[in-house]
C-alpha cells in the first residue's frame, strides 16, 4: 500500500459526522503536521497555512472532513433506536446496513432494520421503506439494556464500512469519499508544495458541517480572508446503468472534474477558463460537470465579503452518499497534478485578472 492509498484509507475509515468530527479531525491534524502553520476556528475547521514567495494572493483550498451519518433521536422501551439523518440519505440504501453508535462508554455496533417483509401484506411489501419507519437494532431487548450500553439521545451514528482496493488495483471502495477525497487533495497538494515554489500563500482549510449547511465554510473563510478559492470535492459519476449522457457524462478514470454549475454557485468565468487552460497545458484530462441538485462549500465561500473568485474541482465517485462509494486512483492523481500546477501559477497579476 503506497502513501496515497494509506492516506485515503485512514481518512475514509475515520469517524466524523457533522458536529461530531473530533476523530477524523485528529487524523487530519496528524497528516497536516509539519506542512505549514496549523490553526483551528471555533467551529472545528482546521486551517494549514503554507507561505510561499509572497503574502498574497491568499489562496484558499477547501475540502470538508464531515461525512453523512445519523443521530440517535429516541430510544423505545423495547430497546430500539429511532434516528434522524445528518446529511442527505437515499432511503433505499439504508436497510440492512451496519452502523456504529459513538457513546461516552465506547463504540456500539448495530444494524438498520424495519418491519420484516415476511409479515407485511403484498401492497406494503412493494413500497419503499422511509427513514422515519426504520430503527437501529443493537441486540437489546429493553431501554435499560440500551442505556447500560451507554447509548443516549444525541449520540452520533456512523456508517460501518471499511476501505477496499478493488480487483483492478485502481478502484477504491469505501464510505465517506464525500468528502474525505477532498480532504486528501488538500493534504496531497500541501505535501507537493513542500518541494515547489509558489507565488502566494496557500491556506488548506478542512471544514466541518458541510453536509448540514456549509457551516464550517462560513466561519473558516473569515479566518482565511481569501483572494481566490478552490473547492475540492467528490463529484457524481454518471457511468452507471440507467444514466443518459445528457444527465451526466462523468466517468470514472476519465480525469478530475470541474463543476460549471451547481445549485449553490456558478464559478468565476475567468478562473474557470484558467483551470481548463492549465489542464490542457499540462496534459491532464478534465471533465465538465453540471450538478442540478446539491452544492458545496463554494456556495458560502464565494459570497464572502464582496465576493471571492471560486471554482470547484472534483474526483468522480459512484454510489455517493452510501456506505460504499467507488473512486478511481488515476482521477485522484491527476487532480493532485492539476491542483499543484494551479497553485504554482496563481500569482498576484493572475488572480487580479479574475475580477478585472
Amino acid at each position: 500500500m503506497d502513501q496515497t492509498t494509506a492516506l485515503l484509507k485512514r481518512l475514509t475509515e475515520a469517524h466524523g459526522v457533522p458536529g461530531y468530527e473530533a476523530p477524523v479531525r485528529a487524523v487530519v491534524r496528524e497528516f497536516l503536521a509539519g506542512l505549514g502553520e496549523l490553526s483551528q476556528d471555533k467551529m472545528g475547521s482546521v486551517i494549514c497555512t503554507k507561505r510561499g514567495a509572497a503574502a498574497s494572493p491568499r489562496v484558499m483550498l477547501a475540502g470538508h472532513m464531515d461525512e453523512i451519518g445519523f443521530m440517535v433521536k429516541h430510544i423505545t422501551k423495547e430497546g430500539f433506536l429511532r434516528f434522524l439523518p445528518l446529511g442527505g440519505w437515499f432511503d433505499q440504501v439504508l436497510l440492512g446496513q451496519r452502523v456504529i453508535i459513538k457513546t461516552r462508554q465506547g463504540d456500539v455496533v448495530g444494524t438498520i432494520g424495519s418491519k420484516p417483509p415476511h409479515l407485511l401484506p403484498a401492497d406494503e411489501r412493494n413500497k419503499v421503506v422511509k427513514k422515519r419507519d426504520m430503527y437501529i437494532d443493537i441486540g437489546a431487548t429493553s431501554q435499560k439494556e440500551v442505556e447500560a450500553a451507554g447509548v443516549r439521545v444525541g449520540d452520533p451514528v456512523i456508517p460501518r464500512a471499511d476501505f477496499v482496493v478493488l480487483n483492478n488495483g485502481k478502484a477504491y471502495l469505501s464510505k465517506a469519499f464525500d468528502d474525505r477525497v477532498g480532504t486528501a487533495l488538500v493534504i496531497a497538494a500541501l505535501q507537493a508544495l513542500q518541494q515547489q515554489e509558489h507565488p502566494n500563500t496557500v491556506y488548506g482549510a478542512v471544514t466541518v458541517q458541510e453536509e448540514v449547511g456549509l457551516r464550517g465554510a462560513r466561519t473558516s473563510v473569515w479566518a482565511v480572508d481569501p483572494d481566490v478559492a478552490i473547492i475540492l470535492e467528490s463529484d457524481i459519476a454518471g457511468d452507471v446503468p440507467g444514466i443518459k449522457p445528457e444527465q451526466s457524462s462523468i466517468k470514472l478514470g476519465a480525469g478530475p472534474t470541474m463543476v460549471v454549475y451547481d445549485r449553490s454557485m456558478i464559478p468565476n468565468l475567468a478562473l474557470r477558463n484558467f483551470v481548463s487552460d492549465t489542464a490542457e497545458e499540462i496534459g491532464v484530462p478534465l471533465q465538465f460537470s453540471a450538478i442540478e441538485g446539491g452544492g458545496t462549500d463554494g456556495g458560502a465561500i464565494h459570497q464572502y465579503k464582496t465576493g471571492v473568485p471560486t471554482v470547484v474541482l472534483g474526483v468522480a465517485a459512484r454510489h455517493i452518499h452510501s456506505h460504499s462509494s467507488i473512486i478511481h486512483r488515476e482521477d485522484f492523481d491527476n487532480a493532485v497534478k492539476l491542483l499543484t500546477a494551479l497553485l504554482t501559477r496563481l500569482d498576484a497579476e493572475t488572480v487580479a485578472s479574475f475580477t478585472a
